[in-house]
C-alpha cells in the first residue's frame, strides 16, 4: 500500500524546528479543578501541545465557575471532552446539561471541544448556527469491540464531515495488530483533519505514526498507566523515546516482532542512536499474533526491518525470500531486512551476541588449540526455539560438546539431530551433571517478567556448571542467574547478549557503524 502524505515544518514557539505539526494532547482526569489546574501545569512542563479536559472525571462539577477557570488558567490551549457512560466515559446524567456545558466551554473560549456522532445533531439543533469562530469542533465515534472494514470506516469518516465536523475523530480498537494498516489508509487519504487511532497494545503504532500519516493529533498520558483510552503513551515516551517532533513522511518504521513484546528495550536502544546520528526512523514494539499475515500487510518499503524475538523466530525463515545461509543452518531469524525491491532478507544475530558474551565470560580460562575457551567444554543449551537453535549451532561451531534440554524431549531430540547434540527432557535436567566445568545456557522465557520466581534448573544443581547464561534480559539478574552466583559460578547476563546482537541490526538497519559505546551507555541502568 502507498501512504504518503505531506507535512509541513513548523516552528513551535521556544522550540528548535521540528518535522511535523502534529499535536501532542494530554488527558486530564481528577476529581477536582483544583486537582487539573495541577495536571496542566505538569502537561506544560512534559512538553504536550495542549491538553484535553475530561469533565466527565469531576467529581463535582459546577459548570459556568469551573469551565471559566480552567480556560482561563490553563498554560495550553485546551480541547473539552464530556464523555458519557454510552460512548465510554463517565458521565451518566442528563443529556442536555451535558451538551450545554459542552456548548458553554465554546462560549467562554475553548479551543476545541468534542461531541460524540450519536449527540452531534442534538448538539447543532440547539446551536442553531451560533457556532463559535475561535472553538474547533472535533467529532468522535468510538468502537470499543474491533475495527471496521476500510470501507465502514471511509463512510463514518464521511458521516462524521457531514456533521459539520472541523476535525474528525474517531477510534477503534485493534484486534490484530494488521487492523492498523486500514487506519493508516483512511488517515493518508483524509482531505480534512483527523484524529485515528487503533485502541490497546495492538494498535500502539497508530498513536506514535500519526505524524508520519498526517494525523491531526495524538494522545498521551501524563503517568504510566493512568490513561482515558487503552494503548495510550507517555508524553515523556512521545517525546523522548519514540522523536514525535522528528518523524515525518519519510521516516523509515523499524520494530520488533514478538508476543509477548512490550518488555523489549529494542525501542529505547534504537530510537537513541538513531537519535544520535540524525538517523531518519522510528523503532516501535509490534504485538504480532500472525507473522506471514503482518508482512503480507505492511508490504511498503517504509516498513523497512524488524528484530524478531519469541515465538516467531522459525516461522520468520518462511517469509524471507532470502536466508543467510548461518540462519539457515540454524532454523531461525532474529533479523528481517526489507530490500529496495520490496522482498525480505532473514538472518541471525542471536548467536553472535551470545557466544562472544559467553567466550568473554570465559576469558580467565585457558583457551583450546581453536582459540575458543568453549572447546571441549560440555554446554548444556535449556530450550529448542529459535534462540535455543542459534546459540546451540554457535557452541557446536566452537568447539563443544552440547546438550539439548527442552519441556518436550521430542523438540530436544530433533534439534539434537540436527546440530549433532544429546537430548534430555528439562525434568532430566537437575540429575544431569556426568561432570563439572560445565556451561548452562538458557534461551527460554522462562524466569522473565513478570514470573521472575521461575526458574528452569534447581539451585542444587547449579553448583555443577562454571559458567551460567540467561538470554532472559527483563529482569536483568533472573533468579537462574542470582542462584548460579550463589553457587559459585560466572554469570552472564541477557543484556549482554542482547547488545552483542543488536550490533550487526544496527548496521543492517541503518548502513552504519554500530556505535558500541553508546549502546553499552544506554543499557548500563537496566
Amino acid at each position: 500500500m502507498e501512504l504518503v502524505v505531506d507535512s509541513g515544518v513548523k516552528k513551535m514557539e521556544g522550540e528548535a524546528m521540528r518535522k511535523n505539526q502534529t499535536l501532542i494532547c494530554a488527558p486530564i482526569m481528577a476529581d477536582s479543578v483544583d486537582q487539573m489546574l495541577i495536571l496542566m501545569q505538569k502537561a506544560k512542563i512534559s512538553g504536550a501541545d495542549l491538553v484535553e479536559v475530561r469533565v466527565d472525571s469531576l467529581k463535582s462539577f459546577n459548570p459556568r465557575p469551573d469551565i471559566d477557570t480552567l480556560i482561563k488558567q490553563c498554560p495550553l490551549p485546551t480541547l473539552f471532552t464530556y464523555r458519557p457512560t454510552w460512548e465510554g466515559g463517565q458521565y451518566a446524567g442528563d443529556e442536555k446539561s451535558r451538551l450545554d456545558a459542552l456548548r458553554l466551554a465554546m462560549e467562554l473560549g475553548a479551543d476545541y471541544i468534542d461531541v460524540e456522532l450519536k449527540a452531534i445533531g442534538e448538539f447543532n439543533n440547539a446551536l442553531h448556527g451560533n457556532k463559535s469562530a475561535k472553538c474547533k469542533l472535533i467529532v468522535s465515534s468510538h468502537n470499543y469491540e474491533s475495527t471496521p472494514s476500510a470501507e465502514d470506516l471511509g463512510n463514518l469518516v464521511a458521516r462524521i464531515q457531514a456533521s459539520g465536523a472541523d476535525i474528525v475523530k474517531f477510534a477503534t480498537t485493534a484486534q490484530d495488530i494488521t487492523d492498523v494498516a486500514r487506519v493508516f489508509q483512511i488517515t493518508v487519504h483524509s482531505q480534512v483533519p483527523i484524529i485515528a487511532m487503533v485502541m490497546g497494545e495492538k494498535g500502539l503504532m497508530s498513536r506514535i505514526l500519526c505524524p508520519k500519516f498526517g494525523g491531526y493529533l495524538t494522545f498521551g498520558t501524563l503517568e504510566v498507566g493512568k490513561v482515558s483510552a487503552p494503548g495510550q503513551p507517555t508524553v515523556e515516551d512521545l517525546l523522548n523515546l519514540y522523536n514525535f517532533r522528528q518523524l515525518g513522511p519519510d521516516t523509515k518504521i523499524f520494530g520488533i516482532i514478538g508476543k509477548p513484546v512490550s518488555h523489549s528495550k529494542s525501542p529505547l536502544l534504537y530510537n537513541e542512536s538513531f537519535r544520535s546520528v540524525g538517523f531518519n526512523g522510528v523503532f516501535m514494539h509490534l504485538l504480532v499474533d500472525d507473522i506471514a499475515n503482518f508482512f503480507r500487510t505492511y508490504s511498503s518499503l517504509d516498513f523497512a526491518g524488524f528484530s524478531c524475538t519469541i515465538p516467531h523466530k522459525e516461522a520468520a525463515l518462511d517469509c524471507c525470500a532470502e536466508i543467510d545461509p548461518t540462519a539457515k543452518a540454524i532454523g531461525a531469524v532474529n533479523c528481517i531486512i526489507r530490500r529496495p525491491d520490496g522482498k525480505l532478507f532473514g538472518c541471525n544475530t542471536d548467536y553472535i551476541g551470545a557466544i562472544s558474551a559467553i567466550e568473554e565470560g570465559l576469558q580467565g580460562s585457558q583457551p583450546s588449540i581453536s582459540g575458543s575457551p568453549l572447546a571441549g567444554k560440555l554446554f548444556v543449551v535449556i530450550g529448542a526455539g529459535g534462540a535455543g537453535k542459534a546459540i546451540a549451532y554457535g557452541a557446536k561451531e566452537k568447539g563443544a560438546r552440547v546438550v539439548i534440554a527442552n519441556r518436550t524431549y521430542e523438540r530436544a531430540r530433533e534439534l539434537a539431530i540436527v546440530v549433532g547434540a544429546e537430548a534430555l527432557s528439562l525434568d532430566e535436567l537437575s540429575n544431569f551433571h556426568p561432570e563439572n566445568d560445565m556451561i548452562l545456557a538458557n534461551t527460554t522465557s522462562i524466569g522473565m517478567q513478570p514470573k521472575v520466581d521461575d526458574t528452569p534448573i534447581s539451585k542444587e544443581a547449579l553448583k555443577h556448571y562454571s559458567l551460567v547464561f540467561d538470554a532472559v534480559y527483563t529482569p536483568k539478574i533472573t533468579r537462574l542467574l542470582r542462584e548460579a552466583q550463589e553457587s559459585g559460578a560466572k554469570i552472564v547476563t541477557g543484556v549482554e547478549m542482547f547488545i552483542g546482537q543488536a550490533y550487526e541490526q544496527y548496521e543492517r538497519f541503518t548502513g552504519l557503524p554500530a556505535p558500541k559505546e553508546l549502546f553499552k551507555n544506554i543499557m548500563s541502568t537496566y
